[in-house]
This record gives structure tokens, sequence and C-alpha cells, in this order.
């Protein structure tokens, strides 16, 4: 479900958080992905999840 590529991953993650889902926790529950690995492949290109922003900054 979520792209391979991490800049488009960052920005369906983004985009889905922004739109959809109220924290990190909700969207790795509905998309069924490991929040660790979803983290681990966006710090790779330096994003870092903002609770207080519900974003990857």
């Amino acid at each position: 479900m979520l792209p391979n590529d991490p800049v488009m991953r960052l920005s369906f993650v983004n985009m889905k958080l922004r739109d959809f889902y109220s924290s990190l926790e909700a969207l790795c529950e509905d998309l069924d992905c490991e929040q660790s690995e979803l983290c681990s492949s966006l710090e790779a290109i330096d994003y870092h999840y903002d609770r207080e922003k519900n974003q990857f900054v």
C-alpha cells in the first residue's frame, strides 16, 4: 500500500496524516504497517515524526 520510493512515501504519509488520521499510530494500524519500519525509512531521508504537527518534518 505504501510507495517504495522514500520521497513518494513521505508525501503519501503526510497527506494521509493531514487528511485522514489524527496520529501516526492510527495510520499504521489502519494501513497495517509497522510504525518502526515506516519511521526508519523516512529517517533515512532525514524526516522525523513530529507528534504536535502530526507530520513528518
